[in-house]
């Protein structure tokens, strides 16, 4: 780049443009959800039939392409920021350099050769007279910088020197701009969509690629930006949010969605948008990479005979073959599909019943996966619920117990008397894989408890009500444990408790859970065998679980039966839980105390 057309750049020309694709961003993330929450909504409220269905694919279509406008757009924002913002700083080193050039004297010509006068002691009667200089290699080769020092302090007029400093300095500049300029390019060029209205996996996936092509052009653009605090609190993390401008806001959740989709505090709207970001991309890899694996051999399965006319069951070798070659991933790619689909549906439900839409307040497929999702804005709720589930709970199982707290928020919703609330699906922490080889093992809990922690003391520090909303945890199974372990190794913010199902919480009674007397709840249900199987798991005969009546919970009616059944429809179990939800624990349905001598009335007949 010549020293004419750096001069002549105008960052701001750029950062007007990025303006511009950032409100264009903006404007189809509002389209986007328009149609989701409010249209696609509207439609899944009042109409049934093939014309309704026919009418909700088409706007599901259009979503897409909103949001892959949305997302691109925010990347040209960014990718032009990052450029001017470099174009910008290569343009102040050579407006310096030419301005100290002409303060001492010299003179910088067209091509960034720079012209010095004469000066120093006469030599034979004269002063060594001016000359022009051009910049040279010395600042990126030590032999020539070395020659070029030795040419200086031999030369007779220090102008000389000056002026092989200035024009460096400008070569220095130009350089830096030809750089970027070749650096940003290929960039921009690359952000560019298929000729087409259709977004499909390739594009999603292509999407990523743009991503990381833009963050390692823009590395010392957004190291410029103020950054996230380190092991931040939820409070800190929420003020740094809060400082920022917007088109910072923009740049980090174009280039980071995957940090700020994680941070705890920041405005779950934010969250949200960043998450379901990583969602799309992932899925579009996830099955791009799957649809390139060949699928497994169709004769898994074949006899071999032994004497006595009795025969195993086993693998075929093609089977085994395959297996060795691709088994793992494949079953990791297929287990992560079915569990991000399965969170789009969710999000596709909405309108159903009522059903407000959907916040994916985290997301990620490695190992088993990770998702919190919510019904509602928690950050607008007067109540909110976090249920935390139990053991084998991983990405690929995550619909039920999406769906537990979607028939959570019907009930609490229904008795909330007008008042809003969220309920939130927690998977933010390694669950058990199996009962009997790992949830007897306490650490699951202690190490998801700090993350458990954090989120809670987010959904406090985002919330933007007037007054502080109502918040309930609820534990199933061994997601009871992690509460409790929650409780024990920080502070839970929380208002009431409710376990299901428990094992055992890691303390002795309900006044070790941070909250006040009388809002520790339990449910045990018929024929659930975890209660008691949970003394010999997580401790000893002796253990104190919630259905103990020394525990000091109070022991919520139930009419279901087995493990899971706790949030089933139109059940008391359910409908207690919900209105512990929205603050009217007194409206519980109670099991009756029953004393030494069994129910009250047992032993009228003895005189």
């Amino acid at each position: 780049m010549d020293l004419a057309t750096l001069k002549a750049f105008q960052p701001s020309e750029y950062e007007e443009a990025a303006d511009g694709y950032r409100a264009v961003s903006g404007m189809a993330g509002s389209a986007k959800d328009t149609i989701d929450n409010k249209v696609s909504a509207g439609i899944r409220n009042k109409l049934e039939g093939a014309a309704a269905n026919a009418a909700l694919a088409e706007l599901a279509e259009l979503a897409k392409n909103f949001h892959y406008t949305q997302t691109e757009c925010g990347l040209v924002s960014t990718a032009l920021n990052g450029f001017a913002s470099d174009m910008a700083a290569a343009k102040r080193k050579l407006e310096a350099a030419v301005q100290d050039a002409e303060a001492a004297g010299c003179t910088v010509g067209a091509d960034g050769s720079v012209s010095f006068p004469a000066g120093g002691k006469e030599v034979d009667g004269k002063v060594p007279e001016g000359g022009t200089v051009s910049a040279s290699a010395s600042s990126t080769d030590a032999t020539a910088n070395a020659i070029e020092q030795q040419a200086i302090h031999q030369h007779p007029n220090p102008n000389f020197g000056k002026a092989i400093g200035f024009a460096n300095r400008i070569g220095d500049a130009l350089k830096e701009a030809a750089e970027a300029d070749a650096k940003w390019a290929p960039k921009l060029r690359a952000l560019k969509a298929d000729d087409d209205l259709k977004v499909s996996d390739r594009d999603w996936a292509d999407v990523k690629s743009d991503q990381d092509g833009v963050s390692d052009a823009g590395k010392k653009y957004l190291d410029s930006l103020p950054q996230p605090p380190k092991d931040g609190s939820p409070k800190d993390n929420a003020a740094w949010w809060k400082d920022l401008s917007e088109e910072q806001r923009a740049a980090w959740v174009s280039l980071r969605p995957d940090s700020v989709g994680k941070l705890d505090g920041i405005p779950s709207a934010v969250r949200d948008e960043a998450n379901r970001i990583v969602l799309d991309e992932t899925r579009a890899r996830y099955q791009l990479e799957l649809n390139s694996i060949p699928k497994p051999p169709a004769n898994e399965w074949t006899y071999i005979h032994g004497g006595g006319g009795w025969a195993s069951k086993v693998h075929t070798d093609e089977w085994m073959e395959w297996h060795k070659k691709y088994g793992e991933r494949y079953e990791h790619l297929t287990n992560s599909l079915h569990g991000i689909n399965k969170i789009q549906e969710r999000f596709d439900r909405t309108g159903e019943r009522g059903l407000p839409e959907a916040y994916l307040l985290g997301f990620s497929a490695d190992e088993d996966g990770r998702a919190i999702v919510a019904n509602g804005n928690p950050d607008t709720a007067d109540h909110q619920a976090v249920y935390v589930p139990g053991t084998t709970s991983d990405l690929n199982s995550i619909e039920g117990n999406i769906n537990r707290m979607v028939n959570l928020w019907e009930v609490a919703h229904a008795k909330s008397g007008g008042q809003s609330v969220s309920t939130i699906t927690w998977l933010g922490y390694d669950a058990p894989d199996e009962v009997v080889k790992d949830a007897r093992h306490d650490s699951y809990a202690y190490n998801g408890a700090p993350a458990f922690n954090k989120f809670l003391d987010g959904l406090e520090a985002s919330h933007t009500g007037d007054a502080p909303p109502h918040r309930t945890v609820i534990g199933h199974s061994y997601g009871s444990t992690l509460i409790g372990a929650a409780a024990q190794k920080g502070t839970l913010n929380a208002d009431d408790v409710v376990f299901a199902g428990s094992p055992g919480v890691l303390v002795s009674g309900a006044d070790e859970l941070d909250v006040h007397k009388g809002h520790v709840w339990n449910e045990e249900g018929g024929s659930d065998p975890v209660p008691e199987l949970g003394r010999s798991f997580l401790g000893g005969d002796g253990t104190i679980i919630p259905s103990d009546p020394g525990f000091g919970a109070n022991q919520m009616e139930t009419n279901t039966h087995g493990h899971g059944g706790y949030w089933n429809p139109d059940s008391d179990s359910l409908l207690n839980q919900g209105l512990v939800v929205v603050g009217k624990g007194d409206d519980v349905q109670l099991k009756p105390s029953y004393g030494p001598f069994g129910p009250p009335g047992s032993w009228d007949h003895v005189k």
